[in-house]
């Protein structure tokens, strides 16, 4: 009976931020600046007849929750909020907060902790020897999957460590 082979070794870093970005604005412009500036050198390439940007915004996410407390500061009630988008996520937690019969059934004063919020956005890049690897923006952590050539988590780490007076840190 024939052995499988091992064609290829796939690797995955995580590099965990000391501090957690701040907020989504500074979340968003994070991603906005990798997306239109490329600074890992991303090329474009050909699929099915059609050009692909070679560092391109996949699958996004947005968590969080509205808590709700009574006239003691007690916790009555919370509602968890999951959003595809980050316009979708903050109509969401507006529409909650000002939906007065909500307010009432649910027996309290509603506040949005942004601190606990989640953020990911999911990176699809193109290397320029070919290789096809995905990076993962949270708030607390960016993580490059799926990649072969060392060299491309150290282009990363390097532009991660000169990133913005190092909020990447």
């Amino acid at each position: 009976m024939a052995d499988f082979v091992a064609k290829s070794t796939v690797k995955s870093s995580v590099r965990k931020l000391t501090a957690p970005l701040e907020n989504m604005t500074t979340f968003q412009n994070l991603i906005t600046d990798i997306i239109t500036n490329n600074p890992w050198g991303c090329v474009d390439y050909v699929s099915n007849g059609a050009t692909i940007d070679g560092c391109l915004k996949g699958t996004e996410r947005y968590t969080g929750k509205v808590v709700y407390e009574n006239a003691e500061a007690k916790t009555v009630g919370q509602i968890s909020i999951t959003a595809p988008t980050s316009g979708g996520f903050s109509t969401d937690v507006s529409t909650i907060l000002g939906t007065a019969a909500l307010n009432t059934a649910m027996g309290g004063t509603p506040s949005h902790d942004s601190s606990e919020d989640g953020f990911s956005v999911q990176i699809k890049c193109n290397h320029t020897n070919g290789e096809k690897y995905t990076v993962t923006v949270k708030r607390d952590s960016i993580t490059v999957s799926s990649y072969e050539a060392d060299a491309i988590v150290t282009a990363i780490e390097t532009w991660a460590d000169a990133y913005a007076g190092g909020i990447l840190a």
